[in-house]
């Protein structure tokens, strides 16, 4: 007559429990769903039907109320068909299983009865163990990496049948297990070797990935802002396991295909792009490509031709690495930490400052055109890099740089001290400003120099923390335990060139 089953449903990237209450009633054919279902969950009833039918059941003469509680929450999707019909049999006593609560489905029905992985199903697993489920029915997917979530255990199923089966204790789940990394693909990005000169540009970077600090680069064109960009994500350090399954479940709720690699995610967006495209947004709010670079580098390539209040939307998620999304159903809230890095022309011809272009631009133009970046946003790079021209004469004969790989290693190297230090997986760059106190002091000293540098050249609070944290990665570098007077300098080149 009546059961009750549990269900994860998701609001962005947070998930809840969803109780599937049942109720069956002898009576003329009915079949209901309610609890704000949307378009997808209320379809769901033909599926269910269907699936049962194949499988021998019959729902005639009976009255069927479906209730999803919390009933005040929207239901998006077509995860709930398997917990429905789980709960339908149970109701009819047509399984005859008591199901804890810390029993979870998530799967999408077929007419003949098999379950279907749906969009969006990732995060539902992840929400599920954050919610303490210790068992979840999910349907077998090859696209998704090996999921071993201690203490959850997962059960795979092909089909309502042999859902009903494993629950009635007649069937073992038997699906080949995976290697770690089986089905990877390796993405192939520009190694920096094959850039030509830009030694200290180089090394800034490497900075850069070794403390997630943001980079501004200006230049005129062609000198080589692109490339270094391209090349950057070839330093960075591998996805861990945590970090993976947290990007593909941010590209599942986008509906957009994440390439089978543990690299970092690499965004790179036209400025002729919505802010909606890139913040995130919609009626029912999606990722945008904020949140596609998350836990990777979002490069901006021209940043002073993307619309104004696009770029001051950045600020938000640039302070602390999230971004929150407000509509009149509802407010979602998406990670976005990502490493930006922006590349500019000194002006709107390209050339000011330059020894082998004539600048076309009036001093009114190029102030005008240098302010598309506000000053709030200008503050938030760490770096900034003004690059020329390579005298490619020069460069050939010096010693060729270091392969890309090389770099990865002392900046896999220096992430791990910093995740040591602060006992997670947090960079200088993005940590409190008060542990990294904590955990690396100034001394008297230094911030007495640093106090009487930030008064004569009329600093903010701001830039004092981001040559400190500059220094703190410099150090680290260096493989230095205190933040040394020679970083601090460094910091402050890197800061203002």
């Amino acid at each position: 007559m009546w059961a009750k089953v549990t269900s994860i449903a998701l609001k962005g990237m947070e998930g809840y429990r969803v109780h599937v209450e049942v109720g069956s009633y002898v009576g003329n054919d009915s079949f209901k769903i309610v609890g704000l279902p949307d378009a997808a969950v209320k379809e769901a009833k033909e599926r269910i039907i269907a699936a049962l039918r194949t499988l021998g059941y019959h729902l005639s003469g009976q009255k069927i109320t479906i209730n999803l509680s919390p009933a005040d929450q929207k239901k998006y999707g077509s995860m709930f068909d398997l917990p429905m019909a789980i709960a339908v049999l149970q109701s009819l006593h047509e399984l005859e299983v008591m199901v804890s609560e810390d029993t979870g489905f998530l799967g999408a029905l077929s007419l003949d009865g098999s379950i279907q992985p749906v969009e969006g199903m990732l995060p539902g697993i992840l929400a599920a163990k954050r919610l303490g489920i210790k068992k979840l029915y999910i349907p077998f997917n090859e696209e998704l990496p090996v999921l071993e979530l201690e203490p959850m255990e997962i059960i795979y199923v092909s089909s309502l049948q042999e859902a009903i089966s494993h629950l009635s204790g007649q069937w073992t789940p038997h699906f080949k297990k995976r290697l770690e990394n089986e089905g990877f693909t390796s993405i192939t990005f520009l190694d920096m070797q094959k850039i030509i000169g830009h030694t200290e540009a180089k090394y800034a970077l490497e900075v850069a990935a070794a403390g997630e600090h943001h980079v501004l680069l200006t230049g005129p064109p062609g000198c080589g802002k692109s490339m270094l960009a391209e090349s950057f994500p070839s330093i960075l350090p591998s996805l861990t396991k945590e970090s993976l399954l947290e990007v593909i479940s941010l590209y599942q709720l986008s509906q957009n295909a994440y390439p089978h690699s543990n690299m970092p995610p690499f965004r790179n967006p036209h400025h002729s792009a919505s802010g909606v495209s890139i913040i995130g947004g919609g009626q029912y709010p999606k990722p945008g490509e904020i949140s596609l670079a998350h836990r990777g580098v979002l490069f901006l390539d021209e940043i002073g031709e993307f619309s104004k209040k696009t770029l001051d939307m950045l600020r938000q998620p640039l302070e602390n690495g999230m971004i929150m999304i407000s509509r009149t159903h509802a407010t979602i809230t998406y990670p976005a930490s990502f490493i930006l890095v922006a590349a500019m022309n000194p002006c709107p011809c390209g050339y000011e400052g330059s020894n082998t272009h004539y600048c076309t631009c009036t001093k009114k133009q190029i102030i005008a055109y240098q302010n598309r970046l506000s000053g709030p946003l200008r503050d938030r790079f760490d770096i900034n890099l003004s690059l020329g021209p390579i005298d490619f004469n020069a460069a050939v004969n010096k010693k060729e740089g270091e392969l890309s790989k090389i770099v990865r290693a002392r900046v896999e190297a220096v992430r791990n001290r910093q995740y040591d230090r602060y006992g997670r997986e947090i960079c200088n760059g993005r940590i409190p400003y008060e542990m990294l106190l904590s955990k690396s002091p100034l001394k008297d000293e230094q911030q007495s120099t640093l106090q009487r540098i930030a008064i004569k050249r009329n600093w903010s609070n701001r830039t004092q923390i981001k040559i400190t944290r500059l220094a703190r990665t410099i150090s680290d570098l260096q493989a230095s335990r205190d933040i040394t007077d020679q970083s601090i300098l460094d910091a402050i080149k890197l800061n203002e060139v």
